[in-house]
């Protein structure tokens, strides 16, 4: 479902800073990860959310995603990529960074967009749900 102030014109995804995108497609991303493992049994599913969500795997799934982007979702991953950015965290250079943010704006984009089939399309390519589950399965109470 596309987000009601989109429908009425009052917000435009396009006119949005890759900072605000990003805000959003963090927690829209963090909520896939949890939904998978919690849904496969995960036995401890925070700690296991850890692996997946922190800048380095964000940077790595972004990788495998890329080559599978439209040219307008090409766009908003860049306009995350390409925005303003703090120092990075210890775990991660500055690169591995900029993908992540830029990973994180495309998912809040396609949020506005109400494109959750396509968030869940990119998470499978992105952070191989089937691997997930296979690894998950080993944790299962």
């Amino acid at each position: 479902m596309i987000s009601e102030e989109v429908k009425k014109n009052t917000v435009d995804p396009y006119a949005m800073s890759g900072a605000s995108l990003a805000y959003l497609g963090d927690a829209v991303y963090e909520i896939m990860v949890r939904e998978h493992l919690v849904l496969h049994h995960v036995k401890t599913p925070s700690v296991a959310s850890l692996e997946y969500v922190k800048a380095t795997a964000q940077s790595a799934a972004m990788d495998k995603i890329l080559p599978h982007l439209t040219e307008r979702e090409t766009d908003m991953y860049r306009r995350g990529r390409n925005s303003l950015h703090t120092a990075p965290p210890k775990s991660c250079t500055p690169s591995e960074y900029r993908k992540a943010t830029g990973l994180e704006a495309l998912f809040g984009y396609l949020w506005l967009m109400g494109e959750t089939e396509r968030i869940k399309e990119l998470c499978a390519l992105g952070i191989g749900i089937g691997e997930m589950a296979e690894e998950s399965a080993g944790e299962k109470e």
